[in-house]
């Protein structure tokens, strides 16, 4: 990844594989765009209370997204709430990057750790996980290096 970002290829060739930025730009669009995902596979697992793009994420927790489960009680109840939020880094990226973050986080719902079932589950979702994570690693490493985003905002 280094050597193609020295060569000046690692732009080309990522633009070529994904030519444009998805069109989800609100958090309410986000949230839509979750849901659809996680009704596809996580039926099951508890509802959502809130999904947003965080611009905080990134510098703070040197993470590209999180996922929290907050549990209080209220009288003889537990009530719990589950948020994911998304770096804003993701609002201008091609829609398969942004379906994998979603996917890593949605993963969590169901397993806490990054061991195999995390992994296996992940896949289930999305077949081309792993490919998608290092695309966007590379990605990453290119905005690092150079500062000169690929993609802008969906039309």
């Amino acid at each position: 990844v280094h050597d193609l970002i020295g060569q000046d290829r690692l732009a080309e060739l990522l633009l070529r594989k994904y030519p444009q930025a998805h069109a989800v730009r609100t958090d309410k669009a986000l949230y839509d765009y979750v849901q659809d995902i996680r009704g596809e596979y996580l039926r099951n697992a508890g509802q959502l209370s809130r999904v947003a793009f965080d611009s905080k994420l990134q510098v703070i927790q040197h993470a590209l997204g999180t996922h929290t489960r907050i549990a209080r009680v209220q009288g003889a109840k537990l009530k719990s709430k589950c948020e994911i939020r998304v770096a804003t880094v993701f609002r201008d990226m091609p829609e398969a990057f942004l379906r994998m973050i979603v996917v890593h986080e949605l993963a969590h719902i169901r397993e806490r750790e990054h061991d195999k079932a995390f992994y296996q589950l992940c896949c289930h979702m999305e077949p081309d996980y792993h490919q998608l994570e290092f695309d966007v690693r590379a990605y990453l490493c290119h905005l690092d290096t150079t500062g000169r985003p690929l993609w802008s905002a969906a039309a």
